[in-house]
């Protein structure tokens, strides 16, 4: 590696929680296996065929489980005809529609779901079909008359709206399926619910072979990917923001040994997936604190990475005057090295190269990374990290950002100015880290816990999960073995992040539902698994969206 160019890491993190009813196993969305058809594969795909491409991968265990799953049911289904427990799958190879309006309402829903630029209009046999879907939401009666044919075509349509850009160039099933249109027979949609199947199950194997071959370094995030610091100390909260208002409980009972729970069942999804134990780890939300970096410590963690403003808050309350972004940070008294997020780049990509073509967009991208590499006086001690979801932002480019990311890696590797790399390639060939007295807790999204924490509706899921875990903590003495390891994963699920990103008025109507009432789902299985009564009010709806937030809330820009 230069010791004389900049360094540039890309680190993707790929993430989705929990959709499953514990109970019925049937899940509830069917977002993880869309996006490994869509997202994933196309990710792994442009890294492959990319000679100098190179990334950090970021993986939360919950969806390698899921992923595993998919993998698993679709197998037993080919070969078994044993049925499938999601919805839209099963869907897809129905030979029979139930008549219930409600079911058939449901469903057209369901396959409307997609990006309406992007994924809908692109595809005129597509369009047509969801211009009828859309009428017969605001015609619920009319659903008993539809026939089975155009649900069918509506379902096979959706999901190849949803396939990877890579895969609908090359396939010959999904060029097929796309150039008929119409009239989707059982064997066609046999042969595409196989065709997810190769996909889905390849998305981990390819994945661990790009870390084999050196083009991706693989890293983890702590099981149900929950807010470390908050579960360590509900209080840090407040370390950036002094006048949070915080849940009615004072504290999330048992949080250390709830956070060493997440660290230890994750590192073994991971090895069982990779087999290998991972070096780095980007943190729930880039989530982050001095007890946090100390208990991540006790599991070899050599690097997090996190988000810009918690750096400019940390060196602020140190009063430690201006200091780049674009360099690695030691905490004193701490073996892990931290990497902080460039928000201006890793924004560009999330929100607005979307809307450029994709020359313009990867050249200014370059642009802007060789103007810091020329202000470093040493811009081989330089390392600028650029961090997003690898699976959100896509759906808002042209093709699924296939030409965005065609040339992404390429163009960055090819100036004179730059080095792509990972972030312990940084710490192999010892990119000095600069010194960090103190560290303010806080997340990527503005330095603060305010997306998951201190407005009304948050501090409500938060005291039902805090009523829930001390409803655990009298009850888990009386379990033991195969029901006890079920029940630490229920509590587990109830833990993540997720949930609590999506309650608040601010967020669509439509999301804030679906998350609300998986939430309410999560916390009623985990009293069911206690053998308790839940109460009462997980029977009720606490929290309703209706805001219009940038690509739909699923990412934030800084």
């Amino acid at each position: 590696m230069s010791t004389t160019k900049l360094k540039v890491v890309f680190c993707w993190h790929m993430h989705q929680p929990e959709y499953r009813d514990p109970i019925s196993q049937e899940y509830q969305q069917p977002w993880s296996y869309l996006h490994a058809i869509k997202d994933y594969v196309d990710m792994a795909a442009h890294l492959e065929n990319q000679p100098d491409g190179r990334a950090v991968v970021n993986f939360t265990p919950t969806l390698l489980d899921q992923l595993q799953d998919y993998a698993k049911q679709i197998r037993d289904y080919l070969h078994t005809d044993k049925k499938l427990q999601d919805p839209l799958l099963d869907a897809l190879v129905n030979e029979d529609y139930p008549l219930d309006p409600e079911y058939r309402l449901k469903l057209t829903y369901n396959c409307l779901r997609a990006n309406k630029e992007r994924l809908i209009k692109r595809f005129p046999a597509y369009q047509r079909l969801a211009e009828m879907a859309s009428w017969l939401q605001s015609n619920p009666t009319a659903q008993s008359y539809i026939a089975d044919h155009y649900l069918s075509d509506l379902v096979v349509w959706y999901h190849l709206a949803w396939m990877g850009e890579t895969v609908r160039r090359e396939n010959p099933l999904v060029l097929d399926l796309m150039k008929k249109e119409q009239g989707y027979t059982a064997s066609d949609r046999r042969s595409l619910l196989a065709l997810i199947y190769e996909l889905t199950s390849s998305v981990i194997p390819r994945f661990k072979a790009l870390h084999q071959e050196g083009k991706v370094e693989l890293s983890i995030t702590p099981y149900a990917h929950p807010i470390a610091p908050l579960l360590l100390d509900i209080h840090s909260a407040r370390e950036a923001i002094p006048a949070a208002v915080l849940p009615d409980c004072a504290s999330y009972p048992g949080g250390e040994e709830r956070m060493r729970w997440h660290m230890e069942k994750g590192l073994q999804v991971f090895e069982n997936c990779f087999g290998f134990q991972p070096k780095g780890c980007w943190p729930a939300e880039g989530s982050v604190s001095i007890a946090t970096l100390k208990l991540f410590n006790k599991y070899k963690i050599q690097w997090v990475a996190t988000g810009e403003a918690v750096l400019r808050h940390s060196l602020q309350r140190a009063e430690a005057g201006e200091q780049t972004v674009h360099r690695p940070y030691r905490l004193l008294d701490c073996n892990i090295t931290s990497f902080f997020r460039n928000d201006s780049i890793s924004d560009d990509i999330g929100f607005e190269y979307a809307k450029w073509h994709a020359d313009d967009a990867v050249a200014n991208l370059v642009q802007n990374l060789e103007n810091i590499a020329r202000g470093c006086s040493q811009p081989g001690e330089r390392v600028v990290s650029i961090i997003l979801d690898g699976e959100n932002a896509w759906e808002y480019y042209p093709e699924n950002g296939f030409y965005f990311l065609s040339i992404l890696y390429e163009r960055v590797a090819a100036s004179p100015l730059l080095q792509l790399c990972t972030f312990t390639e940084c710490l192999q060939n010892k990119v000095p880290s600069g010194a960090l007295p103190t560290l303010v807790a806080g997340s990527w999204v503005y330095g603060t816990f305010s997306t998951w924490i201190g407005d009304k509706d948050k501090n409500r899921g938060w005291d039902m999960l805090c009523e829930a875990k001390k409803a655990f903590d009298k009850a888990i003495i009386n379990f033991s073995g195969e029901q006890r390891t079920q029940i630490e994963r229920q509590l587990a699920i109830c833990e993540g992040s997720d949930w609590f990103w999506w309650f608040g008025d601010y967020n669509p109507a439509a999301s804030v539902s679906d998350f609300e009432k998986l939430y309410r789902i999560q916390l009623a299985a985990l009293y069911h698994l206690l053998k308790l009564e839940a109460p009462d009010y997980l029977s009720r709806c606490f929290t309703q969206g209706g805001g219009d937030p940038l690509v739909g809330g699923a990412m934030r820009k800084n």
